[in-house]
């Protein structure tokens, strides 16, 4: 069996079953004006993985391997925004609030849309999400076992919020699971690094983390 060099150990990993999971690389997390810059987040931690999201990224499509991304953003009428969530964060730009991009992570707004370095393309499935968890009030389980997907590499942000809850979620289901170190960032670098240590403590009891290079090399075989 094909693995790949990873952290605690080598991930025995399945090609035919392998996907992509590019976790909410949008203009409010990552562009200065953003949601995440009026936070007072220094959004250049979101920016400069931008480049080995794309070498991912373009490793998945030329192995013909499914990529998935997801977008955090609700409803016009934020009839999926719980108020405990709305009431939280900056008192002064709430979730659906009017922002320099657009009401803010609300579905068709500018700054809800992915960098456009990173866009989808024709064929690859956009999860829009209303919460941390990728699973949650989505179809992405029903994707899965419809492209009969068994393990996932997860790229994108932030590490300790977005994508350890679905990396979490995604384990509780059964998908054997691979974080891509480069290709993850926080907007506190302590927390990627607590978020890391979790996932791969006692046996990878979440998941196992690995370099993009030796993701990609593996992919390229197969």
């Amino acid at each position: 069996m094909a693995e790949i060099k990873a952290e605690p150990f080598a991930f025995p990993v399945k090609h035919d079953q392998l996907a992509l999971i590019v976790i909410d690389m949008q203009r409010d997390f990552a562009e200065p004006g953003g949601f995440g810059a009026s936070l007072g987040n220094d959004v250049s931690r979101i920016t400069r993985i931008v480049p080995d999201v794309k070498r991912l990224i373009q490793g998945f499509r030329y192995a013909g391997l499914p990529v998935i991304h997801t977008m955090e953003c609700h409803r016009p009428d934020l009839s999926d925004l719980p108020p405990a969530k709305r009431d939280r964060g900056n008192p002064t730009l709430r979730i659906g609030d009017e922002g320099p991009m657009g009401r803010v992570l609300i579905a068709g707004e500018p700054g809800t849309a992915i960098l456009p370095e990173l866009a989808p393309v024709k064929g690859e499935v956009v999860i829009e999400k209303p919460g941390k968890g990728a699973f949650y009030a989505t179809q992405l389980g029903e994707v899965l076992q419809q492209k009969r997907m068994k393990q996932l590499v997860f790229a994108g942000v932030t590490t300790e919020v977005c994508v350890q809850t679905t990396m979490r979620e995604a384990n509780d289901r059964g998908y054997e699971c691979l974080l891509a170190v480069e290709a993850t960032e926080s907007y506190f670098p302590e927390f990627k690094a607590a978020a890391i240590a979790m996932i791969r403590a006692q046996g990878a009891i979440v998941g196992w983390t690995a370099h993009v290079d030796d993701i990609l090399e593996s992919i390229a075989h197969a």
